[in-house]
C-alpha cells in the first residue's frame, strides 16, 4: 500500500514537472513499473482489517484500567468514548472544551484526517448514544474529574493512550486487537443501529461513502434489531 502510495507521489511530481516547468521528462516509465509491481505483487490493495472487539473484551479492558490506581490516563473512559464516538486515537486527545456545544450536544473536530486535505476539515459531530455508549455523559464524567486549565478534554499523549491499551491487552491475553478496530466498532455500531451511510459519515468524517462501506461487518443478529425498529 505505502509503495503504490509512492509510486502516485513519484508521477505527480514528474507530470509537474512537465506540465508547469517543461522539463523533458517522461510518466510513462512510471505506469509501467507499475505494472510490472502489481504483477509481482509487490504494490496493490492493502488487506482490510476486520477485527472487532467482543462486549466481553472491551468489559474486561474498561475494568483493566478502572480498577488500576497506578493508571493515570483514564483509558477506560477514553476506550468508551472511541466507540461513542468512532473518533480517532489523536482526535480524541486533541478535542477541546472550547470546542464543545452544550446546547446542542456537538462537538467540533478540528483537522480531521482527510487524504485530499486535512488542514481546515473541521466537522461537527453529535455527543449521543446510539452504540451502546454514551458520549455525552463521558463528557460529563471527565469535566468532574477536570483538575487544571488545559483545554483538552482528555489531556494525555495519544501514543501513550496507544501503549497503555496495547499493554492492556497483553496482560488480559487479548490478541490482534488495535486501538483504531475502536473506531471500527463504533462505525459497525452505527450502521447497526439503522444509520444510513451519509448519516453515518456525519460522524465518521468520511468524505468517500465506499471507503465507508469497508466498516459495515454487521453482524448478523442486529438484523432483528433493525427490522423491529423499522417496524415500530
Amino acid at each position: 500500500m505505502t509503495l503504490g502510495i509512492d509510486i502516485g507521489f513519484i508521477k505527480l511530481v514528474l507530470s509537474h514537472a512537465a506540465a508547469v516547468h517543461g522539463l523533458p521528462v517522461k510518466v510513462e516509465p512510471v505506469d509501467l513499473a507499475r505494472i510490472a509491481l502489481k504483477r509481482l505483487g509487490l504494490v496493490g490493495r492493502g488487506c482490510e482489517r476486520d477485527r472487532r472487539p467482543t462486549q466481553d473484551e472491551l468489559d474486561r479492558l474498561i475494568a483493566h484500567f478502572d480498577t488500576n490506581p497506578l493508571q493515570i490516563a483514564p483509558v477506560g473512559r477514553i476506550i468508551r468514548f472511541a466507540v461513542a464516538t468512532a473518533m480517532r486515537q489523536e482526535e480524541i486527545c486533541q478535542a477541546r472544551w472550547s470546542d464543545l456545544e452544550i446546547r446542542t450536544r456537538m462537538l467540533l473536530i478540528r483537522d480531521r484526517k482527510d487524504p485530499r486535505n486535512k488542514k481546515g476539515n473541521n466537522q461537527r459531530i453529535p455527543l449521543f448514544a446510539a452504540t451502546g455508549y454514551d458520549a455525552w455523559a463521558i463528557v460529563e464524567e471527565q469535566l468532574a474529574k477536570r483538575c487544571n486549565d488545559d483545554d483538552r478534554i482528555f489531556p494525555f499523549n495519544h501514543r501513550s493512550v496507544g501503549t497503555a491499551f496495547r499493554r492492556g491487552c497483553a496482560d488480559l491475553d487479548i490478541h490482534d486487537l488495535h486501538f483504531h478496530d475502536l473506531r471500527h466498532e463504533g462505525t459497525s455500531r452505527l450502521f447497526e443501529a439503522g444509520f444510513t451511510i451519509e448519516q453515518v459519515a456525519l460522524v465518521t468524517g468520511h468524505k468517500d461513502w465506499k471507503m465507508l462501506r469497508r466498516y459495515t461487518h454487521l453482524k448478523p443478529e442486529m438484523l432483528h434489531t433493525i427490522h423491529a425498529q423499522k417496524a415500530a
